[in-house]
């Protein structure tokens, strides 16, 4: 049992702390910077809406409030199956060169994205979510780096606003946070692996259609490598977005993109073979593959840590850590309602959530489960 109290930790290390590591001492002796430069091209941004009458005003008046010449761009709304005002406000913005589409029925937001670039006139596909609020320079300099002719993708900087500073809504923004440094590092080796979705551009005639059931925010990145384009990062196109402050909210959410991603990882298992991409390949594996399969090992590391309980002390002090950790889980939300928060514990709630979504993402891909469509805000 110290086999596998010392694995899981190693790989555990290995997971959040050595790649991470491994990838800026890397990326340090073999920089590859993106060639930027002015670029104006025909942009298209393409919004998959459901139920989306509270945000998709604000969404569309950021959007064309942009510092990007209007004549060049437009603005594709897929409605998917909507129910409530969302129509009816998209089309009152029909006179600036934003377009409705409906879908129905309700497909999800892969099948909408689909329809939407078979209709779309732009060089350049941008994504954007309904909530999503972009800076006033985004849209430019995301198109700086399509000046090289070798990038294909780009996305941008998520940045998640907490206004209540919620245990969940501190985890979420030190989440991305840590994610964006890596973006930055996978960049600068290469390609990033993943991206959020919600600022993002592909050059359109690397768009290649996908499933229903199919995560865009991780397919379309991975085909665009899988090409020969490279997929980047670029933090100066800022995008905030509202933090999901109810817990529950954020782990549904995290369930699906969870499970999403491991039918993702499944779809492109080609590119799981070193005979691809040895680096791409080394960099899948870890930022992904065995990030979602943190949970094996952090379950590894309570239980082989129970079992060697009597090897000394030091075993016992950190099956103490571990247990006051996760016991601290438990109660913290009640310590939120008396109004007592303690950020490291934040951090350590939004944590344990993750992986306690990944585990049960895991079971659902393992008894053949897909989840194509669902609520905006809730998951």
């Amino acid at each position: 049992m110290k086999l596998l109290f010392f694995f899981s930790l190693v790989m555990l290390l290995y997971i959040y702390v050595g790649y991470p590591l491994a990838l800026t001492l890397l990326a340090r002796w073999r920089r590859r910077p993106v060639r930027k430069g002015a670029f104006e091209p025909q942009v298209t941004i393409l919004i998959a809406a459901y139920n989306e009458e509270k945000a998709i005003a604000a969404t569309l008046s950021n959007k064309l409030a942009l510092d990007y010449p209007s004549e060049k761009l437009e603005i594709l709304v897929v409605s998917d199956g909507s129910t409530d005002r969302t129509d009816a406000i998209v089309a009152s913005f029909a006179h600036r060169s934003v377009r409705l589409i409906r879908q129905e029925p309700r497909e999800g937001k892969t099948a909408a994205l689909n329809r939407a670039v078979v209709a779309a006139k732009g060089e350049i596909l941008v994504f954007s979510d309904a909530n999503s609020q972009y800076a006033p320079h985004a849209l430019r300099y995301l198109m700086e780096n399509f000046a090289d002719p070798r990038v294909g993708y780009v996305t941008g900087k998520m940045v998640y606003t907490n206004s209540d500073g919620t245990m969940t809504g501190d985890g979420c923004s030190a989440y991305m946070r840590y994610e964006n440094r890596l973006r930055a590092a996978e960049t600068d080796l290469g390609s990033v692996v993943g991206v959020d979705g919600g600022i993002d551009a592909v050059r359109r005639g690397l768009y290649r259609p996908m499933n229903a059931d199919q995560l865009p925010d991780f397919i379309l990145p991975l085909r665009v490598v899988e090409q020969g384009a490279r997929a980047v990062y670029e933090p100066r196109a800022l995008l905030w977005e509202e933090a999901l402050e109810d817990a529950s909210d954020e782990y549904r959410m995290r369930v699906r993109v969870s499970l999403r991603a491991f039918w993702a990882l499944r779809d492109m298992r080609q590119m799981l073979t070193w005979k691809s991409d040895p680096l791409f390949c080394w960099q899948l594996w870890s930022h992904k593959v065995l990030r979602y399969l943190a949970f094996v090992f952090l379950v590894g590391a309570f239980v082989g840590n129970i079992a060697v309980w009597h090897a000394g002390l030091g075993y016992r002090l950190f099956f103490v850590l571990q247990l006051v950790a996760y016991l601290g889980v438990a109660i913290s939300k009640g310590l939120e309602t008396f109004g007592v928060r303690f950020r490291p514990l934040g951090f350590v709630h939004y944590f344990v959530l993750v992986n306690l979504a990944a585990a049960q993402a895991f079971i659902k891909f393992l008894l053949g489960r897909k989840q194509v469509v669902w609520t905006p805000r809730k998951g």
